[in-house]
């Protein structure tokens, strides 16, 4: 795949041409934009690079002149859509007009009726007898989903005969209508109304009126013609009423009909909730470059940042080596690996490369937050805001910036910005929970993490934030819920299973908790070998890596209260030896870099120290206690141990 020839190279580039042309005729302006950048990654041809970079008065000129450029209006194969398209070029260029100015319902008002039919949202498929009925869903989805036996309803095309593109153009402009009118209707962010109950009034006619054109092409054999974009808005009716099964199989057709659609697989991938539902609908996808790309893409939503996906991405990156989609999505990857550093070299470097480009400067914010660079994250701020202020992104990042600097009323007022700019912008609705509960306003911090739950159910940060407040609220088994949604998307995350056990032990369940414990260390060490992929050991070797001295100690405590205090010693044993680094023994003088004296390990050794003191070890407990004196940490107990050790040294009583 990623020796890809130079014919192949710009069969490519004129497919990825054509479909921009697609995409702007039918106001998929987002998806235009992807398929135009994507064309304009690839390498450049031998010929443009040697006949217009040379002297403007060379005799040469004229030589190998470049291909000819694609028409304003891509063509149609198929003739009877071919002549309906001709037949309507001034409505359609009138509509179109009309859609650019954001008049939607003017827009739809040239081709159908300004009223649709109004019924139930879905309440037949024409797909119902092609395929086999789709597993039972749950609570809205349930109520909504289409029924596989007969209908009550009649489906009836009501719609006038137009060309598909023109039929897109006006039903998309009621679609979008719709969603204008949603936002016009929502009250104020977290206001004392905003119950997130606004829904899309347009959505009911518009599954009516799809699905009785549907059945209509069915009826008179005409499905095989279908260009996918109808089927491509139907899937999006279907998503939102909750249909998400339906959703997918419209989708999935559509992906197969116009495969340069970004949209429709940004729809798809928003669909999927785990990895295991990318694995089973991988099967049904056209085998061509545009599934690679989605797979690389859902991967990364589902922080699958596993070699395997790096080593994708790469081929990918042969194939279009200037691709900031690409770079962005390598930068991700990193991110969810906790590799900061190299996302923010990442960012950086596109940032240079574009510096009005303002897609995905949230996560790049979100980035200098943790890594707290504070003159850059300010830096990012000057330059988006000066970009485009009115962005979500750019709220999102001044947002940020204010959160660094503690200024969290003024963070929460830009995030709000960016949710009346986008209500289903993510980023804002969890970046403003983890505001208000610095805030210690956990009402308004829980409201803020559903809503994020609400747009995303993949995002982690929104269910780890949940379990969060209710664990400040000292509703644990509400907390525990939470934080194990989180830990199901992030397995392989300490930080989740930490919190997991710590819930267990606070509800009195200290096997459970032991379990969550080990997790935790088992996935920090998946995160030390693979965060920068190919630093760690080579030739076959396996590193010895650091476990976290705070889980060891929880551990042991945990031990200490079933009793077991052998055990309890052994997980103490382990947190003190994470200061200097795994070793093969002690005269080892090759060994990793440990932790350190941190407050944790000076907490391990002096619990040991009591127990060498309670057994009668007073050698090892005096040991202990000198090094005590000598970090720093727990000073005064230490040298109350030291004195007791001494009475009873001096007395020759052994401890009863």
């Amino acid at each position: 795949m990623a020796n890809i020839g130079r014919s192949n190279s710009e069969q490519l580039r004129r497919t990825l041409q054509e479909a921009v042309v697609k995409c702007s005729e039918r106001c998929l302006y987002q998806s235009a934009k992807w398929a135009a950048e994507l064309s304009n990654s690839l390498p450049e041809p031998l010929s443009t690079s040697t006949s217009f970079n040379s002297d403007p008065d060379s005799q040469m000129q004229d030589v190998d002149l470049p291909p000819p450029m694609p028409t304003s209006f891509s063509s149609n194969p198929d003739p009877e859509e071919a002549r309906l398209e001709a037949q309507e070029l001034s409505k359609y260029l009138l509509a179109k007009s009309y859609f650019d100015c954001r008049e939607y319902d003017r827009c739809a008002a040239v081709f159908i009726p300004s009223t649709l039919p109004r019924g139930p949202l879905t309440p037949t498929s024409p797909i119902a007898k092609t395929r086999a009925p789709t597993k039972a869903a749950k609570g809205k989805a349930k109520e909504s989903s289409p029924s596989t036996g007969p209908s009550s309803i009649p489906l009836s095309n009501s719609l006038p005969r137009l060309s598909q593109r023109s039929l897109f153009l006006a039903m998309y402009a009621k679609y979008m209508s719709g969603e204008k009118r949603k936002d016009e209707e929502t009250e104020m962010i977290l206001g004392p109304s905003d119950v997130g109950g606004t829904v899309n009034r347009e959505l009911v006619g518009l599954a009516r009126s799809l699905e009785g054109w549907f059945a209509d092409r069915i009826a008179k054999g005409l499905s095989g013609n279908n260009q996918g974009w109808l089927e491509y808005l139907y899937g999006i009716i279907l998503a939102k009423g909750k249909t998400e099964e339906d959703a997918k199989s419209w989708l999935i057709r559509s992906v197969h009909l116009c495969p340069f659609n970004w949209g429709a697989w940004l729809e798809l991938s928003g669909l999927l909730n785990r990895f295991e539902d990318l694995q089973k609908i991988v099967r049904e996808l056209p085998e061509n470059l545009m599934t690679l790309i989605f797979h690389l893409y859902a991967s990364q939503e589902l922080y699958q940042s596993t070699e395997v996906t790096h080593h994708q991405l790469s081929d990918l990156e042969r194939i279009f080596p200037e691709s900031q989609f690409l770079k962005t999505q390598r930068a991700l990857l990193f991110y969810h690996s906790k590799d900061f550093d190299q996302a923010e070299s990442i960012f950086s470097t596109l940032l240079h490369a574009d510096p009005h480009r303002i897609d995905s400067l949230d996560h790049y914010s979100n980035i200098l937050y943790v890594m707290t660079a504070r003159p850059k994250l300010a830096f990012l701020a000057q330059v988006a805001t000066a970009t485009d202020k009115f962005r979500p992104e750019t709220c999102c990042v001044v947002g940020n910036y204010y959160s660094l600097k503690s200024e969290h009323e003024k963070a929460v007022m830009y995030f709000r910005r960016a949710l009346t700019l986008d209500r289903n912008f993510l980023s804002a609705w969890t970046l403003m929970g983890h505001e208000y509960v610095e805030m210690k306003n956990t009402h308004a911090a829980i409201e803020s993490y559903r809503r994020a739950v609400d747009v995303n159910r993949k995002d982690y940060r929104a269910w780890y934030g949940l379990g969060q407040t209710y664990e400040v609220l000292e509703m644990h088994l509400y907390a525990l819920f939470y934080y194990q949604r989180a830990a199901s998307l992030r397995p392989y995350d300490p930080k989740m299973w930490q919190a997991v056990g710590s819930c267990y032990d606070k509800i009195d369940r200290p096997i459970q908790s032991i379990k969550a414990y080990k997790r935790a260390l088992v996935a920090g060490t998946y995160y030390e070998q693979g965060s920068s992929f190919g630093s760690g050991a080579t030739n076959g070797e396996h590193p010895q890596q650091i476990m976290d001295p705070e889980t060891l100690y929880d551990i042991a405590l945990v031990h200490e209260k079933l009793g077991q205090q052998d055990e309890a010693a052994s997980y103490m044993e382990m947190a003190l030896a994470q200061e200097e680094g795994p070793g093969e023994d002690d005269g080892d003088e090759i060994r990793g870099s440990g932790t350190g004296v941190t407050g944790t390990t000076s907490k391990a050794r002096m619990w040991l120290a009591r127990w060498e003191f309670a057994r009668g070890g007073l050698a090892r407990a005096m040991d202990l206690a000198n090094e005590l004196c000598q970090d720093g940490v727990e000073v005064e107990e230490a040298k109350a141990l030291i004195r007791d050790l001494r009475a009873r040294t001096e007395s020759g009583r052994s401890p009863s």
